[in-house]
This record gives C-alpha cells, structure tokens and sequence, in this order.
C-alpha cells in the first residue's frame, strides 16, 4: 500500500499532480530493490502455466487429479523401462551375458578347455566353453561377423539362419549356455554333452547360401 506523506504531496491535487507524485513515491530504491527479479519473475510464469495445465488436465482425465497422478506415474514407470533397455543398465546387462567376455581364443581352444572342466567335473565351465567353442568356429567360417558384445541368442538366430537344420538345436545350446552364465544354474554333464553334439553338427552342416553352389 502506497502512502504519500502529507507535507509532500498538496491537500488539493488534479490528475497530473498525483501522476507525478506516484511515480517519484516508486522511484524509491526501496521499491525497486522490493521488486523479483527476472528469474523469479520467469519462475513464477512458469509455475502458473504448470498450475493451469495440470488444473487442465485433471478436468479431462478420468477420475480427477487422482487420474491425472496415475497417468503422471504410468510416464515415469515407462521413462524408467526405456532407461533400462537402452541407457546404462542395458549395456551392463547386455555386456553381462555376451558370449565373449574378453580376448577371443580359437574354437579349438575352448573345445580342450571345454573337454579339461569336463574331466574334472566342472561343467559349468565345461557348457560355457562349448557353447564358445560353436560360436568361435562360426566366426571361424565366416558364417557370422566377428563382433562384440554378441549375445548367446543373437549367435543362435544370426546361424540358425544359415543353418536351417541346426537352428532349433542352436537355441537350444544358447538357452544352456544363458542358463549357466547368465541364470547361475549348475552345468551338467547332459547340457554339455548336448553341446559336443551341437558342435559336430555345426561343423558338417553346410550353409544354405552355398547349398547350389
């Protein structure tokens, strides 16, 4: 509330008079210095436009402002599942259940490794290594691309398409080989038989493209 003092301002006063005296009354610095600032201003703006949108929505979502929080809640629920599959954590997941995890050795190599874990009764080693061992000699043959971060699926569905015959059994080897990476189940000495058998299948099968050749 703005007050003038009375020996300032005359008792009898027109239009003008009054203007002119308003305006020197708010030119006070204590007026100026009272007042937000643009980022407060800006602030405020935006607050309200919040307000009325939300007071918007409520009026035509079913069920009110209680409505309107579930579907505010249903956005950050599926903000969160995007995040998952293809921020941060999907790439830790994805990088947890690649079938190479580090330097490549040959297919042979995870075959006597296989054969070794086997032998000593470590077949949780034993499936991962022949499941690697199918993998490797694909890449070996050129059937699929050397690539990291391969996934034991996406090595299954990449030959099984190569290998029609194979491509049931190839799914079969990758959910094994998931199994025991990737879902902490004990490996047994039937998984990596089955896996040997796989391996010898892919090995004499020959890929469709070349079929007529």
């Amino acid at each position: 509330m703005v007050t003038f003092r009375v020996m300032d301002v005359p008792v009898d006063i027109d239009r003008d008079t009054a203007r002119r005296a308003a305006a020197e009354e708010l030119s006070d610095p204590k007026y100026r210095d009272a007042r937000p600032n643009i980022l407060q201003q800006i602030g405020q703006w935006l607050g309200e436009q919040l307000e009325k949108l939300l007071d918007g929505l409520s009026s035509v979502v079913p069920g009110g402002i209680f409505g309107l929080l579930l579907v505010l809640v249903l956005l950050i629920v599926l903000v969160v599942v995007i995040r998952l599959r293809t921020g941060k954590v999907a790439r830790a997941v994805r990088a947890e259940r690649a079938v190479f995890g580090g330097k490549r050795q040959s297919a042979d190599d995870y075959r006597r490794s296989a054969a070794d874990a086997a032998a000593g009764g470590r077949y949780g080693d034993a499936v991962r290594d022949r499941f690697r061992a199918v993998v490797r000699a694909l890449e070996e043959r050129a059937l699929l691309d050397v690539r990291s971060g391969r996934t034991a699926d996406e090595a299954a569905a990449e030959a099984g398409a190569l290998l029609p015959n194979v491509a049931d059994a190839l799914r079969q080897g990758a959910r094994l080989f998931d199994d025991v990476h990737y879902g902490g189940r004990e490996g047994t000495e039937a998984a990596y038989r089955a896996l040997t058998e796989l391996d010898e299948r892919c090995r004499r099968e020959r890929p469709v493209a070349m079929a007529g050749s």
